[in-house]
């Protein structure tokens, strides 16, 4: 159990997943480093996990409450209001966390004077093969740029909330999420630049991430990504760059493909071009992965990351458009 006055304080919010909250806390018993508190906001779960909670109340210290649903946003920000910690670390309840993880923070807290973090997160053996072929495409350069927390990344680093902590000072002076969901997160960090405040990867505090357990459940949750994006684009001006229009020309050249008749110039080369791009797709992921099904699957998963996002994407924008 953690000491009474703990340095970090893990929010959770959580909405009808109790067994993956069961994996979560398991895997929080296993720190190296144990001076943390754990915070389960139940936002407004008709299956609730209470029960699962009890079982870890004589190995962590725990603290459970419900309270109506609004969203992830504000389910953390009444996580934040109950804390004791002088950093707030927000997992999303389908990670597991590796042992290692609070002592790579502390680690990089040592040398770097920093006000919040992110980490990357990666696929783990048990996870089924679907989930690790999502895990691949969601953290690949190849589909992402290196924005999702690898140590390749495209202009300023902006931790995702599946992964991310900041300090008491810095949550003083943002006041938290602002959005109720749906990029909370990228607003949250975009905002604390604006600020002044800091924020850097710290590439070995990663988690195990393990996303949606069906091609359908990822499409929606990327699509959501892709709306996300522009939202923080239309209350933050050049939030929008360049690699966030990537899905979208990907999608529009994808529906190309399918529209153009193969024995035509135009047809060949996008034909040549898609294939070419999944070669490379699927090589990178039997490197990383070392799974030849894995592999196979992250073909169509990064198909469909990829067309998802961007068609939330230009949906929200063609809203916004006609919003304005």
């Amino acid at each position: 159990m953690s000491p009474a006055t703990p340095k970090y304080s893990v929010i959770v919010p959580v909405y009808n997943r109790p067994q993956e909250v069961d994996e979560l806390l398991s895997s929080l018993c296993h720190q190296q480093y144990t001076h943390f508190e754990v915070i389960i906001v139940e936002d407004g779960s008709t299956i609730p996990c209470r029960e699962i909670v009890d079982k870890y109340i004589h190995q962590l210290s725990i603290t459970y409450f419900f309270k109506s649903n609004s969203g992830p946003g504000p389910s953390r920000n009444a996580g934040f209001e109950k804390a004791r910690g002088d950093y707030f670390v927000v997992f999303d309840s389908d990670c597991v966390i590796p042992e290692t993880y609070f002592q790579a923070v502390e680690n990089f807290l040592r040398d770097h004077a920093i006000d919040g973090w992110g980490g990357p997160d990666q696929g783990h053996t048990s996870f089924t093969p679907l989930q690790q072929a999502m895990a691949y495409t969601m953290s690949s350069f190849l589909t992402t740029g290196g924005i999702r927390g690898g140590k390749r990344k495209i202009g300023f680093y902006q931790a995702r909330s599946f992964n991310m902590g900041l300090s008491r000072h810095a949550w003083t002076k943002t006041g938290g999420f602002q959005f109720d969901r749906l990029a909370e997160d990228i607003e949250l960090s975009v905002r604390m630049r604006q600020l002044g405040l800091r924020v850097e990867l710290i590439p070995d505090a990663f988690v195990y991430h393990k996303r949606r357990t069906s091609f359908k459940q990822f499409f929606f949750q990327v699509s959501n990504f892709g709306r996300g994006r522009i939202l923080v684009g239309a209350k933050h001006p050049g939030e929008v760059k360049w690699v966030h229009w990537f899905p979208a020309f990907f999608t529009i050249g994808f529906a190309l493909i399918l529209l153009s008749p193969l024995l035509t110039p135009i047809g060949y080369y996008l034909y040549a071009c898609g294939f070419a791009y999944m070669m490379v797709l699927f090589l990178d992921a039997l490197r990383v992965t070392r799974s030849f099904w894995v592999a196979c699957l992250s073909v169509p998963s990064a198909i469909i990351q990829l067309t998802g996002y961007g068609l939330g994407f230009l949906a929200q924008k063609l809203k916004t458009l006609h919003i304005r």
